[in-house]
């Protein structure tokens, strides 16, 4: 059997887990570099590109290898697109949604606000049209994207008092990802777009009411709880995030047959790996937060009722006078719509019911 049809049947972990690399004996030496969104402390988010690059590194026999720069190394966490497309660097680990402002449909290849769970999201990119259609508009702006990670749905933030209505958010000063604060300016509120590296200071010194990130595990590194007191749940605009991997076209280009499937097959392991690490590591982390006294929360349905109905306002606006993101978005939804009523018959009855029983 050789190394092809080997890769082939045994799967990229086996082929790792053998030590045995594709056929790039012959392959020129290439150097690429990588510029994250996010700070070297977030091993989780930011470990994506690592585990992408030592497994491109891996299957390569050693001849692709690629640096990883955290935040601000290279160029700040939200000018890794530009760089990109520019040409500055080869390939960029990020959330999408961060570039709403370039074109709305970004935030729809990362999370919108009452959107899909993570795993309907790798089924409409690995199965659906998401993947054919996002790179549609990412070609736009010299670049493709290959998946690089889900968090799996996010918590909805740490706050500094109580919401306990629609009301509350009216003045709110909130950092929130990306697309989502459009929703949180419908509802009265202030959005901030912070770098996850910088939010602990804003937070800290009050510059900010209220911020959300991703999760116990990652938010416990940042120390939110030692400055707000309530953690609510859940990040309705966050119900599957995926992160990506943006990759230059013309750097694509000039790649090999080989190595172009090296890096699709290195995407995959970072993508399974990212949400499996946060599976793996919140509950502890979150157990470990109600112990130091966080007080976790649900957001009052009034206050999910209302920012549905601001979102599919939103929704409505922008297919009116967006073409790209109509187009995406209609087969987006046609999606989720079936998925939603596949899980609620197995997926969602199996887990109320064993969230009922001690084990």
């Amino acid at each position: 059997m050789d190394r092809r049809s080997l890769i082939k049947h045994a799967g990229i972990a086996g082929v790792l887990a053998a030590g045995v690399a594709p056929a790039v004996h012959a392959q020129a030496a290439i150097r690429w570099r990588l510029a994250s969104s996010f700070p070297k402390s977030l091993d989780t988010i930011y470990g994506g590109a690592e585990v992408f690059a030592k497994a491109v590194k891996a299957m390569s026999g050693g001849k692709f290898e690629i640096s990883v720069h955290a935040a601000g190394e290279l160029m700040p966490a939200f000018g890794v697109v530009d760089g990109v497309q520019n040409g500055t660097v080869e390939m960029a680990h990020t959330v999408p949604y961060y570039f709403f402002g370039k074109n709305e449909a970004f935030a729809i290849g990362a999370a919108i606000p009452f959107g899909m769970n993570s795993r309907q999201m790798s089924a409409w990119m690995f199965e659906g049209n998401g993947r054919k259609l996002m790179n549609e508009l990412y070609g736009q702006y010299n670049m493709v994207s290959f998946a690089g990670g889900n968090t799996g749905a996010q918590m909805g933030g740490w706050f500094r008092k109580e919401i306990k209505s629609p009301a509350d958010i009216k003045g709110l000063k909130f950092r929130v990802g990306g697309f989502a604060g459009k929703v949180i300016e419908r509802m009265g509120g202030v959005p901030q777009n912070i770098p996850g590296g910088e939010i602990y200071q804003a937070l800290e010194k009050g510059t900010i009411d209220a911020a959300e990130w991703v999760g116990p595990y990652d938010d416990q590194k940042l120390g939110f709880n030692k400055v707000a007191p309530f953690y609510y749940y859940p990040g309705w605009w966050e119900g599957g995030p995926e992160v990506d991997f943006f990759i230059n076209q013309k750097a694509l280009d000039g790649l090999s047959s080989e190595y172009k499937a090296i890096i699709e097959a290195a995407s995959s392991v970072a993508h399974v790996d990212m949400q499996a690490k946060y599976d793996a590591r919140n509950p502890t982390a979150l157990k470990q937060l109600v112990g130091a006294k966080t007080k976790v929360l649900p957001f009052p349905t009034t206050v999910l009722d209302a920012s549905f109905t601001a979102s599919m306002e939103l929704y409505a606006e922008l297919e009116g006078k967006n073409p790209m993101w109509k187009k995406i978005y209609s087969d987006y939804r046609a999606f989720q719509r079936d998925q939603v009523l596949w899980f609620r018959f197995a997926e969602s009855r199996f887990d109320n019911y064993m969230q009922t029983k001690k084990l």
